[in-house]
């Protein structure tokens, strides 16, 4: 798992491998990843946009870029927050990902990026 503080925002993010969804012979590698946005600072802020770096050791990097979450854009008052689900697929069994998002100030409309931790993708059965 890991875990970034910036501006007052912190970002917990856990990956786990869906074998059900994958099939390793035809070099298809699904992951689920689960994100935990909590606004430990003293003003409201608002979720505007994400940026992810991805990285497979079997394809190019990937950056994926767009509004809001999950086809949300939350809304945290201080001491709130919220979690989604996602998917990344891999062509390999080992891969990473890290990125930032976009947030706003609700009180000033102030903008900042904070930092989603670097996270790893690996295939159970690729570290024994």
């Amino acid at each position: 798992m890991g875990t970034a503080v910036t501006h007052g925002i912190l970002v917990s993010v856990k990956a786990t491998f869906v074998p059900a969804h994958s099939d390793p012979r035809a070099s298809h590698f699904l992951f689920s990843y689960q994100v935990v946005i909590e606004n430990t600072g003293r003003d409201t802020v608002k979720l505007l946009r994400r940026q992810w770096t991805i990285s497979d050791s079997l394809a190019p990097q990937r950056e994926v870029e767009g509004p809001g979450v999950v086809g949300e854009t939350p809304v945290l008052g201080p001491g709130e927050r919220f979690s989604y689900s996602s998917a990344c697929d891999l062509r390999s069994g080992i891969g990473r990902m890290h990125g930032t998002y976009l947030m706003e100030r609700l009180v000033d409309g102030q903008r900042f990026r904070i930092s989603i931790p670097a996270f790893m993708l690996l295939y159970p059965y690729a570290s024994n």
